[in-house]
């Protein structure tokens, strides 16, 4: 009896890594970090800066090189930005402009996005036309009629300027934006509404606004970081100093004859900077997820 073995398998050695490969992915990315390193020092270097000086005195920025450290880190200039500098009445002077237009922008925004898109009549597309055409008029060309409007009419002396003239500035850009969200959502779910027995008011509140949620707090984000900021606007009609916003009343620091309080200005400054900066990095996804995704579905 015969017997026979199977010749063994022949394996081929592994051919070793090239140990080149992976410095050369390295090598490949290298430009790429290295821009990208250079726009993230560019962003984190002047905000460094800035609340790093918030703790100098005027003698450190008067006598010392401007990248030197902050000899210590007392509060003292944040407490003077606040009490002295008036700060918190700033604050809650823009939060009362702000907020109410804010309100009046999303919600008549919404609303006219809302009748352009998904309802049907005669006219829609001139009218949005007209809205684009409020986009590009610069806000410098509306100022001084609106003054001479308001002086006429007694509003000067209150906030209630800056509230109509937010109002009047978001609300071409926001009904386009709201109209774009709208249009994708799908057309089926208004009809059903209607059938349903629902009305148009209804059929905004209850169906239409919560399918464009994630829109709705985009734009909301966009124009309060765009009014927040405003410096040209509340300068322009906010005559007393008991009405100025928290931009405006950073010019206080600067006091006559040139002379400012860097360190209390600073302070204040890093204040609003950060505060709006942490509104932002807590809604970061939100409004990433608004932008581009546009409308999403609820």
């Amino acid at each position: 009896m015969t017997t026979t073995t199977r010749p063994a398998r022949q394996t081929q050695p592994r051919q070793p890594a090239s140990p080149r490969s992976p410095l050369s992915k390295r090598l490949k990315k290298l430009p790429l970090q290295i821009t990208l390193g250079i726009m993230l020092f560019l962003v984190i270097y002047p905000m460094l800066w800035m609340i790093l000086s918030s703790f100098k005195t005027n003698r450190e920025f008067l006598e010392e090189p401007v990248w030197s450290l902050p000899s210590s880190l007392s509060l003292e200039n944040y407490v003077e930005a606040i009490t002295t500098g008036n700060l918190g009445q700033y604050a809650v002077n823009s939060l009362v402009a702000v907020v109410p237009a804010l309100i009046l922008i999303v919600l008549l925004g919404a609303a006219a996005g809302f009748a352009l898109e998904v309802m049907v009549w005669k006219g829609r597309n001139s009218a949005l036309l007209l809205f684009l055409v409020g986009i590009m008029v610069p806000p410098q060309m509306i100022l001084l009629p609106l003054f001479t409007v308001y002086f006429q009419t007694g509003l000067t002396g209150s906030l209630w300027p800056l509230i109509l003239t937010y109002t009047a500035i978001g609300l071409p850009l926001t009904t386009f934006m709201m109209t774009m969200y709208f249009r994708s959502v799908p057309r089926e779910v208004f009809e059903a509404s209607i059938l349903d027995g629902a009305g148009i008011i209804r059929t905004f509140f209850l169906v239409g606004l919560p399918m464009v949620r994630s829109g709705v707090l985009t734009v909301a984000l966009v124009q309060f970081f765009f009014l927040w900021n405003d410096l040209l606007i509340a300068l322009t009609f906010t005559q007393s100093d008991d009405l100025r916003t928290i931009q405006v009343g950073l010019l206080n620091f600067s006091g006559r004859f040139g002379a400012t309080d860097y360190g209390p200005m600073f302070a204040a400054i890093s204040l609003t900077v950060v505060a709006t900066l942490a509104l932002y990095l807590v809604m970061n996804q939100r409004i990433q997820k608004g932008m581009v995704g546009g409308a999403v579905k609820g």
